[in-house]
Protein backbone atom coordinates (compact mmCIF):
# COMPACT_ATOMS: atom_id res chain seq x y z
CA UNK A 1 0.00 0.00 0.00
CA UNK A 2 2.81 2.56 0.76
CA UNK A 3 4.02 1.42 -2.66
CA UNK A 4 1.02 2.47 -4.45
CA UNK A 5 0.59 5.91 -2.06
CA UNK A 6 4.21 6.82 -3.10
CA UNK A 7 3.72 6.14 -6.76
CA UNK A 8 0.83 8.57 -6.50
CA UNK A 9 2.12 11.05 -4.81
CA UNK A 10 5.21 10.93 -7.58
CA UNK A 11 2.10 11.30 -10.33
CA UNK A 12 0.53 13.98 -8.57
CA UNK A 13 4.01 15.78 -8.81
CA UNK A 14 4.98 15.46 -12.38
CA UNK A 15 1.30 16.58 -13.17
CA UNK A 16 1.78 20.05 -11.02
CA UNK A 17 5.18 20.02 -12.31
CA UNK A 18 3.68 19.87 -15.95
CA UNK A 19 0.87 22.21 -14.97
CA UNK A 20 3.64 24.90 -13.78
CA UNK A 21 5.31 24.52 -17.03
CA UNK A 22 2.25 24.44 -19.07
CA UNK A 23 1.01 27.84 -17.45
CA UNK A 24 4.61 29.40 -17.57
CA UNK A 25 4.95 28.74 -21.25
CA UNK A 26 1.46 30.36 -22.16
CA UNK A 27 1.99 33.41 -19.85
CA UNK A 28 5.42 34.02 -21.84
CA UNK A 29 3.45 33.17 -25.08
CA UNK A 30 0.68 36.30 -23.52
CA UNK A 31 3.42 38.48 -22.78
CA UNK A 32 5.62 38.08 -25.88
CA UNK A 33 3.30 40.79 -28.12
CA UNK A 34 3.45 43.06 -25.17
CA UNK A 35 7.76 42.41 -24.67
CA UNK A 36 8.45 43.09 -28.64
CA UNK A 37 5.95 46.02 -28.60
CA UNK A 38 8.09 47.78 -25.52
CA UNK A 39 11.32 46.63 -27.02
CA UNK A 40 10.67 49.07 -30.08
CA UNK A 41 8.99 51.60 -28.05
CA UNK A 42 12.34 51.57 -25.54
CA UNK A 43 15.21 49.42 -26.33
CA UNK A 44 15.29 50.37 -29.97
CA UNK A 45 15.57 54.42 -28.94
CA UNK A 46 17.54 54.02 -26.08
CA UNK A 47 20.28 51.73 -27.91
CA UNK A 48 20.00 54.32 -30.80
CA UNK A 49 21.03 56.72 -29.00
CA UNK A 50 23.86 54.63 -27.19
CA UNK A 51 25.38 54.53 -30.62
CA UNK A 52 24.78 57.77 -31.65
CA UNK A 53 27.25 58.87 -28.20
CA UNK A 54 29.93 57.37 -29.60
CA UNK A 55 29.65 59.74 -32.62
CA UNK A 56 30.14 63.80 -33.83
CA UNK A 57 26.72 62.98 -35.57
CA UNK A 58 25.11 66.68 -35.88
CA UNK A 59 20.86 67.61 -36.72
CA UNK A 60 20.79 68.37 -40.33
CA UNK A 61 24.19 67.03 -41.53
CA UNK A 62 24.89 63.80 -43.05
CA UNK A 63 26.96 60.89 -41.61
CA UNK A 64 29.03 60.33 -39.06
CA UNK A 65 32.50 59.77 -37.82
CA UNK A 66 33.49 57.63 -34.70
CA UNK A 67 34.90 59.55 -32.15
CA UNK A 68 34.96 57.04 -29.15
CA UNK A 69 34.83 57.99 -25.70
CA UNK A 70 35.48 61.26 -26.70
CA UNK A 71 31.81 62.75 -26.07
CA UNK A 72 31.34 61.76 -22.57
CA UNK A 73 35.32 62.53 -21.84
CA UNK A 74 34.30 66.59 -22.80
CA UNK A 75 31.04 65.84 -20.46
CA UNK A 76 32.95 65.13 -17.77
CA UNK A 77 35.02 68.15 -18.07
CA UNK A 78 31.91 70.46 -18.50
CA UNK A 79 30.90 72.46 -15.35
CA UNK A 80 27.56 73.12 -16.92
CA UNK A 81 26.76 69.43 -16.76
CA UNK A 82 28.01 68.74 -13.31
CA UNK A 83 25.94 71.55 -12.22
CA UNK A 84 22.62 69.74 -13.93
CA UNK A 85 23.75 67.04 -11.98
CA UNK A 86 23.68 68.70 -8.78
CA UNK A 87 20.34 70.34 -9.31
CA UNK A 88 19.03 67.13 -10.28
CA UNK A 89 19.86 65.26 -7.03
CA UNK A 90 19.02 68.16 -5.14
CA UNK A 91 15.34 69.03 -6.38
CA UNK A 92 15.10 64.49 -6.33
CA UNK A 93 16.27 64.47 -2.81
CA UNK A 94 13.98 67.66 -1.39
CA UNK A 95 11.19 66.94 -3.71
CA UNK A 96 10.78 63.18 -2.84
CA UNK A 97 11.34 63.96 0.87
CA UNK A 98 8.63 66.65 1.15
CA UNK A 99 6.16 64.57 -0.60
CA UNK A 100 6.50 61.58 1.42
CA UNK A 101 6.17 63.45 4.38
CA UNK A 102 3.00 65.51 3.37
CA UNK A 103 1.91 62.22 1.32
CA UNK A 104 1.55 60.39 4.81
CA UNK A 105 0.00 62.91 6.81
CA UNK A 106 -2.82 63.29 4.15
CA UNK A 107 -2.99 59.91 4.02
CA UNK A 108 -3.80 59.21 7.67
CA UNK A 109 -6.28 62.16 7.86
CA UNK A 110 -8.10 60.85 4.99
CA UNK A 111 -7.72 57.37 6.74
CA UNK A 112 -10.16 58.71 9.27
CA UNK A 113 -13.73 58.38 8.89
CA UNK A 114 -14.57 61.91 8.59
CA UNK A 115 -17.51 63.93 7.34
CA UNK A 116 -17.34 64.64 3.62
CA UNK A 117 -14.19 62.50 3.40
CA UNK A 118 -15.24 61.18 -0.22
CA UNK A 119 -15.64 64.94 -1.38
CA UNK A 120 -12.53 65.43 0.75
CA UNK A 121 -10.53 63.08 -1.11
CA UNK A 122 -11.47 63.95 -4.66
CA UNK A 123 -10.30 67.60 -3.52
CA UNK A 124 -7.11 66.56 -2.74
CA UNK A 125 -5.93 64.52 -5.73
CA UNK A 126 -7.40 67.40 -7.85
CA UNK A 127 -3.76 68.77 -8.01
CA UNK A 128 -2.54 65.35 -9.70
CA UNK A 129 -5.00 65.68 -12.59
CA UNK A 130 -3.57 69.22 -13.60
CA UNK A 131 -1.29 68.38 -16.46
CA UNK A 132 2.23 69.32 -15.29
CA UNK A 133 2.86 72.21 -18.24
CA UNK A 134 -0.22 73.78 -16.99
CA UNK A 135 0.69 72.97 -13.18
CA UNK A 136 4.24 74.85 -14.21
CA UNK A 137 2.71 77.76 -15.83
CA UNK A 138 0.26 78.43 -13.39
CA UNK A 139 3.27 79.06 -10.45
CA UNK A 140 5.44 80.88 -13.06
CA UNK A 141 2.25 83.14 -13.30
CA UNK A 142 2.19 83.18 -10.03
CA UNK A 143 5.70 84.51 -9.43
CA UNK A 144 5.65 86.63 -11.94
CA UNK A 145 7.06 90.06 -11.01
CA UNK A 146 5.13 92.20 -12.67
CA UNK A 147 1.40 90.92 -12.20
CA UNK A 148 2.19 87.76 -10.29
CA UNK A 149 0.23 86.54 -7.15
CA UNK A 150 3.46 86.27 -4.93
CA UNK A 151 5.04 90.04 -5.19
CA UNK A 152 1.06 91.01 -4.32
CA UNK A 153 0.62 89.26 -1.80
CA UNK A 154 3.99 90.42 0.02
CA UNK A 155 3.38 94.00 -0.80
CA UNK A 156 0.34 93.80 0.96
CA UNK A 157 1.57 92.60 4.02
CA UNK A 158 4.99 94.64 3.62
CA UNK A 159 6.68 91.79 3.37
CA UNK A 160 8.85 93.22 0.07
CA UNK A 161 9.12 96.75 -0.43
CA UNK A 162 9.35 96.68 -4.48
CA UNK A 163 8.05 93.11 -6.58
CA UNK A 164 10.87 90.65 -6.89
CA UNK A 165 11.47 88.52 -9.86
CA UNK A 166 11.09 85.27 -7.87
CA UNK A 167 12.33 83.05 -10.77
CA UNK A 168 15.39 85.11 -11.95
CA UNK A 169 17.05 84.33 -8.25
CA UNK A 170 18.89 80.75 -8.59
CA UNK A 171 17.87 80.42 -4.69
CA UNK A 172 14.51 80.98 -5.09
CA UNK A 173 14.00 80.15 -8.85
CA UNK A 174 14.88 76.09 -7.19
CA UNK A 175 12.62 76.47 -4.36
CA UNK A 176 9.21 77.47 -6.30
CA UNK A 177 10.44 75.13 -8.79
CA UNK A 178 10.21 72.19 -6.23
CA UNK A 179 7.17 73.54 -4.40
CA UNK A 180 5.43 73.51 -7.82
CA UNK A 181 6.32 69.50 -8.10
CA UNK A 182 5.58 68.85 -4.54
CA UNK A 183 1.73 70.24 -4.67
CA UNK A 184 1.34 68.59 -8.19
CA UNK A 185 2.43 65.23 -7.16
CA UNK A 186 2.04 64.73 -3.18
CA UNK A 187 -1.46 63.86 -4.30
CA UNK A 188 -0.56 60.95 -5.74
CA UNK A 189 1.76 59.58 -2.86
CA UNK A 190 -0.93 60.02 -0.74
CA UNK A 191 -2.99 57.85 -2.70
CA UNK A 192 -0.41 55.41 -2.97
CA UNK A 193 -0.12 55.33 0.93
CA UNK A 194 -3.89 55.12 2.10
CA UNK A 195 -3.72 52.40 0.10
CA UNK A 196 -1.29 50.84 1.97
CA UNK A 197 -3.06 52.12 5.11
CA UNK A 198 -6.98 50.44 4.17
CA UNK A 199 -4.99 47.33 3.42
CA UNK A 200 -3.86 47.08 7.53
CA UNK A 201 -6.21 45.01 9.13
CA UNK A 202 -8.25 46.99 11.92
CA UNK A 203 -8.11 43.76 14.48
CA UNK A 204 -4.17 44.49 14.76
CA UNK A 205 -4.76 48.27 16.10
CA UNK A 206 -7.47 46.69 18.03
CA UNK A 207 -5.42 44.39 19.80
CA UNK A 208 -2.71 47.17 20.14
CA UNK A 209 -5.24 49.32 22.33
CA UNK A 210 -6.30 46.06 24.01
CA UNK A 211 -1.99 45.90 24.96
CA UNK A 212 -2.59 49.76 26.03
CA UNK A 213 -0.81 51.11 23.34
CA UNK A 214 -1.39 54.87 22.66
CA UNK A 215 -1.64 56.21 19.25
CA UNK A 216 1.75 56.87 18.79
CA UNK A 217 2.75 53.40 19.95
CA UNK A 218 0.23 52.11 17.45
CA UNK A 219 2.04 54.00 15.05
CA UNK A 220 4.90 53.07 15.94
CA UNK A 221 4.45 48.97 16.06
CA UNK A 222 1.88 48.66 13.82
CA UNK A 223 1.00 50.96 10.90
CA UNK A 224 4.79 51.89 10.08
CA UNK A 225 5.88 48.11 9.93
CA UNK A 226 3.19 47.27 7.72
CA UNK A 227 3.32 50.43 5.68
CA UNK A 228 6.60 50.42 4.59
CA UNK A 229 6.16 48.08 1.57
CA UNK A 230 3.83 51.13 0.27
CA UNK A 231 6.18 53.49 1.17
CA UNK A 232 8.81 52.09 -0.82
CA UNK A 233 6.80 51.90 -4.44
CA UNK A 234 5.92 55.13 -3.59
CA UNK A 235 9.30 56.22 -2.64
CA UNK A 236 10.80 54.35 -5.72
CA UNK A 237 8.74 55.65 -8.08
CA UNK A 238 8.99 59.52 -6.98
CA UNK A 239 12.40 58.95 -7.54
CA UNK A 240 12.41 57.54 -10.81
CA UNK A 241 10.14 61.17 -11.99
CA UNK A 242 12.29 63.21 -9.80
CA UNK A 243 15.91 62.08 -11.34
CA UNK A 244 13.80 62.41 -15.23
CA UNK A 245 12.65 65.55 -14.55
CA UNK A 246 12.20 68.26 -17.22
CA UNK A 247 9.01 70.08 -18.31
CA UNK A 248 8.13 71.65 -14.66
CA UNK A 249 11.71 73.79 -14.54
CA UNK A 250 11.66 73.88 -18.08
CA UNK A 251 8.45 75.60 -18.41
CA UNK A 252 9.10 77.76 -15.54
CA UNK A 253 12.77 78.69 -15.70
CA UNK A 254 14.00 77.61 -19.35
CA UNK A 255 17.87 76.66 -19.61
CA UNK A 256 18.71 78.35 -16.35
CA UNK A 257 21.53 77.11 -14.87
CA UNK A 258 20.50 77.86 -11.35
CA UNK A 259 17.65 74.90 -11.59
CA UNK A 260 18.68 72.74 -15.29
CA UNK A 261 18.06 69.01 -14.59
CA UNK A 262 20.72 67.00 -16.46
CA UNK A 263 17.31 66.40 -18.90
CA UNK A 264 17.06 69.91 -19.23
CA UNK A 265 20.79 69.87 -20.17
CA UNK A 266 20.60 67.02 -22.55
CA UNK A 267 17.52 68.84 -24.52
CA UNK A 268 19.69 72.02 -24.99
CA UNK A 269 22.20 70.17 -27.06
CA UNK A 270 20.45 68.07 -29.10
CA UNK A 271 17.76 70.63 -30.07
CA UNK A 272 19.08 73.74 -29.31
CA UNK A 273 22.94 73.12 -30.55
CA UNK A 274 21.95 70.63 -32.48
CA UNK A 275 24.43 68.55 -31.67
CA UNK A 276 23.32 65.02 -31.85
CA UNK A 277 26.51 62.68 -30.72
CA UNK A 278 27.15 65.18 -27.47
CA UNK A 279 23.07 65.52 -26.96
CA UNK A 280 23.17 61.29 -26.82
CA UNK A 281 26.11 61.29 -24.62
CA UNK A 282 24.38 63.21 -22.32
CA UNK A 283 20.84 61.46 -22.49
CA UNK A 284 23.26 57.99 -22.04
CA UNK A 285 24.78 59.55 -18.89
CA UNK A 286 21.09 60.20 -17.59
CA UNK A 287 19.76 56.98 -18.04
CA UNK A 288 22.77 55.47 -16.20
CA UNK A 289 22.44 57.50 -13.12
CA UNK A 290 18.82 57.10 -12.98
CA UNK A 291 19.81 53.26 -12.84
CA UNK A 292 22.20 53.45 -10.64
CA UNK A 293 20.09 55.53 -8.07
CA UNK A 294 16.89 52.99 -8.88
CA UNK A 295 19.31 49.82 -7.83
CA UNK A 296 20.36 51.44 -5.06
CA UNK A 297 17.36 52.69 -3.83
CA UNK A 298 15.43 49.31 -4.24
CA UNK A 299 18.37 47.19 -3.23
CA UNK A 300 18.45 49.37 0.41
CA UNK A 301 14.83 49.02 0.57
CA UNK A 302 14.94 45.78 0.00
CA UNK A 303 17.82 44.96 2.54
CA UNK A 304 14.79 47.48 4.91
CA UNK A 305 12.09 45.11 3.93
CA UNK A 306 13.66 41.67 4.89
CA UNK A 307 15.46 43.05 8.45
CA UNK A 308 14.14 41.23 11.03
Amino acid sequence: MSHIASGAAVTRSRRGRGLRGYRLRAAALLLLPTLLLLAGVAAWPLLRSTALAFTDARLGLPGAAWVGLANFRYLLLDPLWWGAVGNTLHFAAVSVSLEVALGLAIALLLRRALPGSGVLRAVVLLPWAVPNVVSARVWAWMANDVYGVLNDLALRLHLLDAPRAWLADPGTAMALVIAADVWKTTPFVALLLLAGLQAIPANLYEAARSDGAGPWQGFRHVTWPLLRPALAVAVVFRLLDALRAFDVMYVMTGNAPGTATVSVYARQQLIDFQDLGYGSAATTAVFALVALVTVVAVTSLRLRLEAP
